[in-house]
């Protein structure tokens, strides 16, 4: 090869040389600023309440025994019907009251009870569905008046455990998610003052699943309602 021609070679190589190194510098500069940009923090923000239950599903289960099934039946109709005006007389309207079929147990058909003394079993349940949350409570105290009549109510098993339910989530949702948004940003700013960074614009959100529960065992008939939010800020010096 010639003298010029390796000097031109020389020449080549040293641009491509220099270019690359142009390349990855400004790269390498342009990723820090991007790493940079990308600085983040994640934080989570609470909003909770109390709120008063607004439906009561009641249901009294009550009992009866006997030899003769015919007279079983009369008594339950009986019972029935002692429940049903108490539950009137307590404010409760026809709508809101419903009856179930009894359930009539045979015990003599059971071989494991052969010796009882009363031969026929029934059960049967009167449910009470209303937003007269505070009537419920105050009729469920009275029920001792029913007993005095001769009605034995079964205890207040799971299956018949009076249920408190709250229905107006909607009504409170927009203000519970913004309080929590608003609580994940104090949280965000608090973060960027102590790290000496500001706080930018949101990355992305999750405003978190809403959930109901009783406030203690002792109170079903009052909700906690609490939802978590969790928001992504970006940073910046």
């Amino acid at each position: 090869m010639s003298e010029g021609g390796f000097r031109n070679w020389f020449v080549l190589g040293l641009f491509i040389c220099l270019g690359l190194s142009v390349l990855g510098y400004t790269l390498g500069s342009s990723a820090i600023r991007f790493k940079e940009y990308e600085r983040t923090v994640t934080v989570k923000g609470l909003s909770e309440r109390e709120a008063p239950a607004d439906v009561a599903i009641w249901p009294i289960q009550f009992t009866r025994a006997s030899n003769d099934l015919a007279l079983l039946y009369t008594q339950l109709e009986a019972d029935t019907g002692e429940i049903r005006a108490f539950l009137k007389e307590a404010g409760f309207g026809e709508g809101e009251v419903t009856a179930s079929a009894p359930a009539i147990t045979d015990k003599l058909a059971q071989s494991y009870q052969a010796n009882v003394p009363f031969r026929y079993g029934a059960v049967q349940t009167i449910t009470v569905y209303t937003e007269k949350v505070d009537a419920v409570r105050k009729a469920a105290n009275r029920l001792a008046e029913l007993g005095k009549k001769g009605i034995a109510f079964s205890g207040e098993g799971y299956e018949n455990k009076t249920e408190y339910i709250y229905t107006k989530l909607n009504d409170i949702k927009p203000a519970m998610i913004e309080e929590a948004t608003q609580s994940a940003r104090e949280v965000a700013v608090k973060f960027a003052q102590d790290s000496d960074s500001r706080l930018g614009k949101i990355k992305r959100a999750n405003q978190g699943q809403f959930s109901i529960e009783d406030r203690d065992k002792n109170t079903p008939y009052v909700k906690k309602i609490r939802v978590v939010s969790t928001v992504e800020y970006y940073l910046s010096d």
